[in-house]
């Protein structure tokens, strides 16, 4: 089971799209040497490029990457089963509920070991085009992959599985919970405290400083640092031969391990296996004797009689006026978009709306607006989306003019995003805010159409739930160049990109968006 579980995630283009990222990550994690950015550093220096830095180099790109954005790739076992209706043939098979667990648990793991596989491969190729040290020694390169990455990947693989099972948690909630704690993971899994040894970073920056302290280098005021960094000059290089674990950090990263182990089979305790006479609150459904006094008739149909009846004339329908259609359209798309939302996201909007109202505003356009334009993110991320994973395709592909149907989604869209933030809006206009009122106005023209171009291409929800909670982490962690919406402020006028650089964006987007669209619509024909 688990390897037709790998077999059948590889075929799918998601799956290449991960693993060109994964090759474009290796790429960063080693760049030219007189490049001016950097992936992992001690201070002003780094590593001369042999096996022991490239691979912890890029094994530790790789756990960031991986442990993110792998885990929304991986998320759909359990879904892709009920979806495809397997579920229903497995409920009535006598395979046991923890095999189930353990297979598709060990089907992640395929999965993403395989792309750790690429990044491994990946270093090595970089190794040798950089050039500095081309002896390619295969344990100084794959020790780091082995102890570092690959328990995170197995960890990644767990929760993915346990967030399925746990029914708040299996749709968008719990992709934007994955996001919060993939991030704190990896702000807090550098410290040499963290828990289980967090990303297994720390024994690679003891060993990084030992060496460069032997060299007589100052490393007064010089801190480790992992993440992409812009660098004003190139880093001095220092020879390092890799890290040597002991039996303590190889121990914890077993035990890391393991706890995934129990945690992918935990949901053993609840999960039906798609069987919908069980459950954690429900019993087996007893069954019913039959009574044997009781004389057992066949059900018989009762026909009605047939009649020829002369062929009706059906009234001639009058042709539907194209400009009043699309209201009702409009509206319909809408009442699609706020299906199922529940009072308490209306309670959280409302909220939201007063405080923009009231605060100050400093506060409005650096805190509310930003807690106003992702409230709505697990309703954007249903544009483009729900036709497919409702199963509509086939019938909304009869649609004489799909491209106004799409339209009113996105219009749908763009009138959920400017209420969501209509009351900074009005305060920017009230203060004659121009330029954060036009900042603001690209900002409501990119949401939808990043959303409705996303969601076409992928037919998934979780691909733009993932994209845009990372930018809007980056806007609230004080990253100008993801400002798209005017929330920083440099003498109060907005740092991000300029407005019509975003509405550029925001109807390139949308042009192709109708375009996958197009595409899509003459593939079912």
């Amino acid at each position: 089971m688990a390897g037709a579980d790998f077999r059948d995630r590889i075929r799918r283009p998601a799956y290449a799209a991960t693993l060109a990222a994964a090759v474009a990550l290796a790429y960063l994690a080693v760049p030219a040497a007189d490049a001016r950015w950097t992936i992992m550093n001690v201070g002003d220096y780094r590593g001369a490029y042999n096996s022991a830095y490239v691979g912890t180099a890029t094994a530790l790109a790789g756990a960031l990457w991986l442990t993110l954005g792998g885990f929304y790739f991986v998320r759909t076992a359990i879904g892709r089963d009920e979806s495809t209706r397997v579920g229903q043939l497995l409920a009535a098979t006598p395979l046991r509920t923890t095999t189930y667990l353990a297979a598709k648990f060990l089907g992640n793991v395929m999965v993403l070991a395989s792309m750790v596989g690429v990044l491994a491969g990946t270093a090595a190729v970089m190794q040798i085009v950089r050039g500095e040290d081309r002896a390619i020694d295969p344990v100084a390169l794959l020790l780091p992959f082995a102890t570092v990455t690959l328990p995170l990947v197995v960890a990644t693989a767990a929760a993915a599985l346990l967030f399925e099972a746990i029914p708040h948690l299996r749709a968008g909630l719990g992709n934007i919970v994955w996001f919060f704690m993939a991030t704190t993971v990896a702000l807090g899994g550098q410290s040499g405290s963290a828990p289980l040894g967090g990303l297994g970073v720390h024994a690679a920056v003891v060993s990084m400083r030992e060496r460069l302290l032997a060299e007589h280098a100052d490393l007064s005021g010089q801190e480790f640092s992992l993440g992409l960094t812009y660098r004003d000059e190139p880093l001095r290089t220092f020879d390092w031969a890799g890290f040597t674990p002991d039996g303590a950090f190889l121990g914890r990263r077993l035990l890391l391990i393991l706890l995934a182990l129990g945690l992918a089979l935990l949901p053993a305790l609840w999960f039906g296996r798609f069987d919908p006479a069980r459950g954690p609150l429900r019993g087996p459904v007893p069954d019913v004797p039959h009574d044997p006094h009781v004389p057992h008739e066949p059900t018989r149909l009762q026909t009605a009689p047939r009649h020829r009846t002369a062929p009706a004339t059906l009234p001639r329908t009058p042709a539907v006026v194209r400009g009043f259609a699309f209201p009702r359209l409009l509206v319909g798309e809408l009442r699609i978009l706020l299906q199922g939302v529940s009072k308490w996201w209306w309670i959280g909007a409302a909220t939201l709306t007063l405080a923009g109202f009231t605060a100050t505003p400093s506060v409005v356009t650096g805190a509310v607006l930003p807690a106003c334009w992702i409230w709505p993110v697990l309703l954007w991320s249903r544009l483009g989306t729900q036709q497919t994973e409702h199963d509509l395709d086939g019938l909304l592909g009869a649609y004489p003019t799909p491209h106004l149907r799409l339209l009113a989604q996105w219009t749908a869209g763009l009138v959920l995003t400017v209420i969501a933030a209509l009351s900074p809006a009005v305060r920017m206009l009230a203060a004659a805010d121009t330029p954060g009122l036009t900042a603001w106005a690209a900002g409501a023209l990119l949401i939808p159409s990043l959303a409705l171009f996303v969601g076409r291409l992928s037919r998934t929800q979780r691909f733009f739930q993932a994209l845009y909670v990372a930018v809007w982490w980056g806007i609230v962690n004080n990253i100008g160049a993801l400002d798209f919406m005017g929330a920083l402020r440099h003498d109060d006028i907005p740092r991000g990109p300029h407005p019509l650089l975003v509405t550029l964006v925001a109807l390139t987007a949308l042009a192709a968006a109708f375009a996958v669209n197009g595409l899509r619509d003459r593939g079912r024909r």
